[in-house]
């Protein structure tokens, strides 16, 4: 077990929104070959602030520690947290409807809104003393960056959104770009408590999730087992509750801030349609599709990714400052 001290995370903490505690850590330090920090060292206050946002019924522990480092040696200050109903995050009451299947597709069951979830975000800057932030969404997390874009438009420097769907959809169009026979899948396979389970569900997940041409990488398998915290996958009635929930206020044509839109060409869970479909919705938005990588991402395209959302990045600084002198003029 690695202890508080050499853990390159901090300890964790957390944010509020209302009566909703959201659990948060920071990465301490930029993991450079080159760099004079070390583990312990506080977080690199001069970086890029960068927010991960994690997907459907995971926690924040999910986030491959590679790829953290990878967007540290790009220059970001990064940070993690758990949605609610998902990690150390506040767990919701039960609904009526404990179903995944039919909180996707009728988007019942959920007593919250993806707009309530984007204000979660909101509440982690906020406690992380950040008034603006570059945003790292993936599978359900992109949908949820998306909406902070929208709702929140100050608080954002730059969008990534990484397999995910576009955020606003209704009816059985939510259904469109779902490998549904996936999502069942995960929603009726049971799983023993305690840390069996976690591994059963962390198997479950790297094998529904990877492209079939990729084997899994069982080393990160073990990690993630051996550090995973509770992050719902063996909780229908969660999942239910983040599947249900619904949308509302500005679409995705009205999304002004950079968007860089990623997806892996083998996905098994979202076709790459839902890329296609955000590209052509957003204004400005660019579109990187990843041959061989599914909706897990593996250790070799890391170093791809974490050098894609730097230059989309800084492309946005530039656009930003450009955009500031000229209405100084």
């Amino acid at each position: 077990m690695t202890s508080e001290h050499s853990s390159p995370w901090t300890e964790t903490r957390y944010a509020h929104n209302g009566d909703i505690s959201l659990a948060y850590d920071r990465l301490r330090f930029a993991p450079r070959p080159d760099s004079p920090r070390s583990a312990g060292s506080p977080p690199d206050t001069r970086a890029e602030p960068l927010l991960l946002i994690m997907g459907w019924a995971i926690s924040r522990s999910w986030w491959p520690q590679g790829l953290v480092e990878a967007f540290a040696a790009q220059g970001f200050d990064v940070a993690r947290y758990d949605n609610r109903d998902s990690g150390r995050s506040s767990r919701l009451p039960d609904t009526s409807v404990r179903n995944p299947l039919a909180a996707l597709a009728f988007r019942r069951g959920s007593s919250y809104s993806f707009e309530d979830l984007a204000d979660d975000a909101v509440a982690v800057l906020d406690a992380l003393g950040w008034q603006r932030a570059h945003l790292f969404g993936h599978s359900m997390g992109g949908l949820i960056a998306q909406r902070v874009a929208l709702r929140h438009p100050d608080r954002v420097i730059s969008l990534t959104s990484s397999g995910a769907q576009p955020s606003d959809l209704s009816g059985l169009a939510v259904l469109r770009h779902i490998n549904l026979l996936q999502v069942a899948r995960f929603a009726i396979t049971k799983h023993p408590d305690g840390k069996a389970g976690d591994a059963s569900a962390a198997a479950m997940a790297m094998n529904g999730l990877a492209s079939p041409e990729v084997p899994i990488d069982e080393e990160v398998l073990r990690a993630w087992t051996e550090i995973d915290e509770d992050s719902g996958l063996r909780d229908p009635s969660a999942m239910s509750r983040q599947l249900g929930a619904t949308w509302h206020g500005r679409r995705l044509r009205e999304l002004r801030t950079p968007t860089l839109i990623m997806h892996g060409l083998d996905d098994p869970l979202l076709k790459v349609t839902a890329a296609v479909a955000m590209v052509r919705a957003i204004p400005g938005a660019k579109l990187v599709v990843h041959s061989g990588v599914g909706h897990y991402i593996p250790s070799w395209v890391w170093p791809d990714i974490a050098r894609e959302v730097g230059w989309h990045a800084a492309a946005a600084f530039r656009r930003e400052n450009e955009e500031t002198i000229t209405a100084t003029r």
